[in-house]
């Protein structure tokens, strides 16, 4: 839609020209069967908004297309291939529900035990709910954290686990960083049927949540000062402090300005958005673990500015494939720089760096590992 809200006219989208993306996983044939455990809040894949989920389905995906018998504990409304066992009847998010879903999570959990002995390893995404699995089976286990590890509780917990630990970036593995990481497995989607194009449009846009960590405010203080029209396209949380800040904070701050809210969108119409805009604002202040918003926006061709925080500095080649920028004045005088990068080399990079299959060589070994161990032992 254009800034008075008018849809827009049909956009220029280059053709998605094939990446090759090299292997480097174990070696063929060791045919595995695999538990991975998504929570649940969000169907894997999610319908709009849900990082942790899109990794989940990218990397099921892969693993079967490798040979492997997976088996996902996810929403019974999730559409993810391979085996699904139901662990609620609709993901909480889409049914209302209002409370922390803390139970549904541990239900998840004692889920998965009753049928640990029918897998080589369990790969469990359930953040610090995974830890006690490890202690309830002798099956293997690995857990990955897609949040914030820096927190004043995590160490104990952390060196107690028996499984394989994996952080999605330096930058969240150095919260603990004398804990025996198993790997450092960066996230990773199938990104090359991304829509881009060669040439950005005039727009910016933010993609994220409507909360303080990241940062709307600020993307559209950017855009103001920049003298720049901004598309939000962001969901609205469910709690009452979200409704509260949606309401009481970031509707005032767009009134009147040149901001046009689109709300919570699909994966193909986020795309078209992320890829039709001159750049994407990343403007949170938080210690991003990994910042899936970000690749995917370098997967459109479209640089990113944004602040240089958490795992952000790993992803985003500085003068490259965007530019950091320490607050709103000194981000907006950067906006102008970005029509100058090439974006059709940020694509290609971002494909190969955080495809699905270098993810999947990662946790192909991890699993490895971890099945060796417990022979060993």
């Amino acid at each position: 839609m254009n800034r008075t809200g008018e849809a827009r006219g049909p956009i220029a989208i280059d053709p998605v020209e094939p990446i090759p993306i090299e292997r480097k996983g174990p070696a063929a044939g060791s045919r595995l069967r695999i538990a991975q455990v998504a929570g649940p809040f969000e169907p894997v894949p999610p319908r709009g908004y849900g990082g942790t989920e899109r990794v989940i389905d990218a990397l099921v995906r892969e693993l079967i297309d490798r040979g492997h018998e997976v088996t996902t504990y996810a929403a019974a409304d999730s559409e993810v291939p391979g085996r699904l066992i139901a662990t609620v009847p609709e993901a909480l998010r889409h049914a209302g529900l209002d409370e922390d879903g803390s139970g549904y999570v541990l239900e998840t959990a004692m889920r998965v035990l009753d049928d640990a002995s029918q897998f080589d390893v369990i790969h469990s995404h359930l953040e610090w709910s995974s830890l006690f699995l490890s202690r309830a089976t002798t099956t293997p286990t690995a857990f990955t954290f897609h949040g914030r590890l820096d927190r004043p509780w995590a160490t104990g917990l952390l060196q107690r686990t028996r499984g394989s630990l994996v952080a999605i970036s330096e930058h969240q593995a150095s919260a603990h960083p004398d804990l025996d990481w198993a790997a450092i497995v960066h996230n990773g989607l199938d990104l090359t049927s991304s829509p881009w194009r060669r040439e950005g449009g005039q727009d910016l846009c933010f993609v994220g949540r409507v909360a303080p960590e990241k940062g709307v405010i600020d993307a559209v203080e950017v855009a103001v000062r920049a003298g720049r029209h901004l598309r939000v396209a962001a969901k609205m949380g469910p709690l009452p402090e979200e409704r509260d800040y949606f309401e009481n904070v970031f509707k005032p701050a767009i009134k009147g300005r040149d901001v046009e809210f689109v709300g919570e969108l699909s994966s193909d119409e986020r795309g078209q958005l992320v890829s039709e805009s001159l750049a994407s604002l990343v403007t949170g202040v938080w210690p991003e673990p990994f910042g899936l918003v970000v690749i995917e926006s370098l997967a459109a061709g479209t640089p990113v500015l944004g602040r240089r925080v958490g795992a952000l500095p790993e992803i985003i080649r500085e003068g490259v494939d965007g530019f950091f920028g320490d607050d709103p004045e000194h981000l907006a005088f950067l906006v102008d720089r970005v029509a100058a990068l090439d974006r059709k080399a940020i694509r290609e990079s971002v494909v190969d760096r955080f495809s699905a299959k270098r993810m999947a060589d990662g946790y192909e070994e991890v699993y490895v590992r971890a099945i060796e161990r417990a022979r060993a032992r």
